[in-house]
């Protein structure tokens, strides 16, 4: 092969893999990025060269260990006269092997050292030595002027002290040291890193450019006076990871001088593991369930184990079913039926959790190293995770205190005492209601087991279809309860079990003339829970099958249910429950009979003796009426006539009566005038007291002119009674009304814009009353609007309200510019007709009447749409 330069890590590589070099090899190394890390990868298998080795002007290197296998220099062919090995100026050469564990011959040649200023000459020496050149050098071959003179090449060796460690901390200690000019002291350098092996020495993966080693700088102690002994030097690292083995290693830090040479001295490398302490939360664990019984858990193990996993703990608690399910009557028409799955995970997702980071490794493509920004976020992810599982616990999850029975066992090995908690778990489990201590969530069944060697577990004696939280802690500790993790959860349902939903026991009736009440018994343990009852019953001969539902409160309430049959005869029943896991089977019919009670003769002459004496009520009742009105027709009027002094004449029932909506008049502070209403002036106020929570609310006040008449007093109270019935985003909401005393008053929402029609005038591009400064509406703002005014119409039209006065007029602007409905001095009820009819004198809107309304005079829902 010749010479090979290695000038680069790109030379390098070409030999990569390489244990015998057929001829020279010269490193020329003089910068670079992870330099010793990369050539101990494409070098570190070379065992032998057959030529010399130079070391030139590599100002990148400290160490040569890179070269780790390095065995043998043969030196067949020599540099410069007769040299085997060459190293010239590298200037931060330090370390050439350690000699304690590396071997090297050099069979043919010398060995040349010149301008090495950080290489000691105790290294030198030592090579000689093992390598078997000590006699072959000439006396210029290796000076030492030029080798190690700016070096502090250590001579003696510190003893640590004091030695102790917690699960984050170490705290260390060693003998003082001082050289013969104390003055030449700076201080000590503390070397640590995480050291999984014992196997590490001082420049492993040291280059000029960077180490592996966290280096701590200390200031020399305070030395020695009277009165004041010899201060050990030491210190503290902090931020340490739990169980973790680190090397330390600490040197003197000396300056140089001219004069003469200042040797140090360092320690030899120690191995500390930190204490064990609580892991972090097992990952990722998934339940399934292969049987009403059993679910089968799975986890991974802790990333931060923090030392040695003992053992897990499982605890299983049940769940109640949620409340909201007790609440619903699932007969009422459109209610959707809930339905509950047991656990089962799928391959494919069991393929997806079996995956490790480790298997895309071995593939073509190897996954891009992470960049800082992403490391950055996966551990703010991390730590959040953890803040809201820590959450989760302290505030949903937390324990309550025992109150029932409770099942402990242990598995793995799952140790025997397991084999009694089935018996624990299946007592009555009838459809418990929400009150019922397990659906309160009370602690009648939980499970401990404690899981040995594995990161799986089968959970058995379960009830079933049944909700489970279920917990995961990793332990480090056999004893020690504050050595287990924060729990990782899971919750799991067990599947159903078949017939648990049929109804057993016999089918009871009692026939009460056509009524037929029908008593069963409610499965015992069913599936989750019952939400409902089928009960399907026929007269025998008819084909069709009258179904009817019964809901979880009306069985509670009967035992059964009641049935109204039409016709007498022979009828047959069948009942199913339906679950959380769904219907049950259908019972055997059951036969029951309706007596035909119009047969009896009895019953009979009571029926024809009330139609007699009906009928002749009947015909006294018209006679006597018909002779009132011959009457009245051939007699005049009998007595003084008068005249009357109030035609406006009102019934009582049209008078307004206060009610809880009265507000007292000292709490209405008006303010300023907003414009002239359909009945008088309205005004800004501030109203006290008449939203909870707020002191003062600004409202607009309605009142009635002073020359107005009684009925104009009442049809304005109208407005504020129909209104009293609203509760909508988008119509005006009523505060209150002030009905005592003159003048009368009408608290509403205030509407800071004013009605649609000003409001929309004064948006026009040439008007000059436009104090906002806002734009003409664009499309999608008037389409809002519509929708606005649409939406406070339904709500109308599902009040069975009709306005019969719906004009922009009547529409109000909110601050946030939302468009109400307002002004309700013509809306009518049209509850039991759905139309209303317009009779009086009254006025009405012509220009904005639908064609029927103008005919007929008819206000529906259909008209307010035109």
């Amino acid at each position: 092969m010749g010479q090979k330069m290695v000038d680069s890590v790109t030379a390098a590589q070409a030999l990569r893999g390489c244990t015998v070099l057929n001829g020279s090899m010269e490193i020329n190394l003089r910068g670079g990025n992870n330099i010793a890390a990369e050539l101990e990868a494409n070098l570190g298998q070379l065992e032998e060269i057959t030529g010399y080795l130079t070391v030139r002007r590599s100002y990148a290197l400290v160490s040569l260990s890179f070269l780790r296998k390095l065995q043998v220099i043969r030196g067949d062919t020599l540099i410069d006269g007769g040299y085997s090995f060459y190293a010239l100026d590298n200037q931060n050469l330090r370390q050439l092997w350690d000699w304690n564990k590396h071997n090297l011959t050099i069979l043919q040649g010398r060995m040349f050292f010149q301008l090495n200023i950080k290489l000691c000459m105790s290294e030198i020496r030592k090579m000689e030595e093992v390598t078997g050149t000590k006699d072959r050098q000439h006396k210029n071959d290796i000076v030492s002027k030029t080798n190690g003179d700016q070096a502090s090449c250590e001579n003696q060796e510190l003893r640590f002290t004091q030695v102790r460690a917690t699960h984050d901390k170490i705290v260390i200690r060693w003998e003082p040291f001082w050289p013969p000019d104390f003055r030449d002291l700076l201080g000590f350098m503390l070397f640590y890193k995480e050291a999984p092996y014992r196997n590490v020495t001082e420049f492993d993966g040291q280059d000029a450019c960077g180490s592996n080693w966290v280096i701590v700088d200390l200031d020399p102690p305070a030395r020695a006076t009277e009165g004041n002994p010899q201060v050990e030097p030491g210190t503290l690292i902090l931020s340490l990871k739990p169980w973790t083995q680190y090397a330390i290693m600490v040197k003197t830090q000396l300056s140089a001088s001219d004069e003469h040479q200042v040797l140090g001295a360092k320690s030899k490398i120690i191995y500390i593991r930190t204490n064990a302490t609580k892991p972090s939360v097992p990952l990722d664990p998934i339940s399934s369930s292969n049987s009403s019984s059993q679910i089968i858990l799975k986890w991974k193990p802790p990333t931060d184990p923090n030392g040695n996993i003992t053992h897990y703990l499982v605890y299983c608690q049940q769940q109640p079913e949620a409340s909201e399910l007790y609440k619903f009557d699932y007969c009422q028409k459109g209610m959707k039926l809930p339905s509950r799955v047991p656990t089962q995970v799928d391959s494919d997702e069991e393929a997806k959790w079996n995956q490790t980071e480790d298997e895309g490794q071995g593939g073509r493509c190897c996954a891009c190293p992470k960049t800082d920004k992403q490391l950055k976020k996966e551990a703010e992810d991390s730590e959040y995770r953890k803040t809201f599982e820590n959450y989760i616990h302290n505030e949903v999850f937390e324990p309550k205190p025992r109150q029932r029975r409770s099942a402990m066992g242990v598995a793995n090995q799952t140790l025997p005492s397991f084999a009694a908690t089935p018996t624990t778990l299946s007592e009555g489990f009838a459809t418990r209601g929400p009150d019922s201590d397990d659906a309160n969530g009370v602690e009648s069944t939980k499970i401990q087991l404690t899981v040995f060697s594995k990161e799986s577990t089968v959970i058995s004696g379960l009830r079933h279809f049944t909700s489970y939280q279920i917990d995961v802690l990793a332990c480090n500790h056999p004893t020690d309860p504050s050595r287990c993790s924060m729990a990782a959860f899971v919750s799991a349902r067990t599947m159903p079990e078949d017939k648990a939903d049929d109804i057993v026991g016999p089918i009871s009736y009692d026939v009460t003339e056509y009524t037929v009440h029908i008593k069963w018994l409610e499965p015992n343990a069913p599936n989750g829970m019952i939400i409902l009852y089928e009960v399907n019953y026929k007269r025998l001969g008819d084909t069709e099958e009258l179904h009817h539902c019964v809901s979880r409160k009306m069985y509670q309430q009967s035992g059964g249910c009641k049935l109204r049959v039409v016709h007498p005869g022979n009828y047959t029943v069948r009942i199913r429950a339906t679950s959380l896991a769904g219907n049950g089977s259908w019972t055997d019919p059951t036969h029951f009979y309706v007596e035909d009670l119009r047969v009896d003769p009895s019953n009979m002459l009571k029926i024809i003796i009330g139609s007699v004496i009906f009928i002749v009520l009947l015909i006294l009742m018209t006679a006597g009426g018909f002779l009132m009105f011959k009457k009245k027709q051939t007699q005049g009027p009998s007595g003084p006539l008068y005249t009357s002094s109030n035609p406006e004449y009102l019934s009582a029932a049209d008078m307004y009566e206060p009610d809880d909506w009265e507000v007292g008049r000292d709490k209405i502070n008006i303010l300023r005038e907003l414009g002239q209403g359909s009945f008088g002036m309205v005004y800004e106020g501030i109203a006290k007291d008449i939203v909870k929570g707020e002191p003062e609310t600004s409202v607009a006040v309605k009142t009635v002119n002073e020359s107005a008449s009684l009925r104009e007093r009442i049809e304005f109270l109208n407005e504020a009674s129909v209104m009293k019935g609203f509760t909508c985003h988008h119509v005006v909401r009523l505060m209150g009304v002030v009905s005592k005393g003159q003048p009368t008053l009408v608290v509403m929402e205030l509407m800071t814009h004013g009605d649609l029609k000003s409001y929309l005038r004064c948006l026009r591009p040439d008007s000059e009353n436009n104090p906002t400064g806002r734009p003409p509406p664009t499309l999608k703002e008037m389409i809002q609007m519509a929708a606005e005014i649409a939406d406070g119409m339904a709500y109308l039209n599902a009040k069975k309200f009709v306005h019969r006065d719906l004009a922009a007029r009547n529409c109000m602007v909110a601050q946030d510019f939302t468009v109400k409905i307002g002004d309700f001095g013509m809306t009518r009820d049209i509850y039991e007709t759905d139309y209303y009819r317009k009779g009086g004198k009254g006025l009405l809107p012509v220009r904005w009447m639908a064609p029927e309304s103008l005919k007929d005079g008819v206000f529906t829902a259909n008209s307010d749409c035109w």
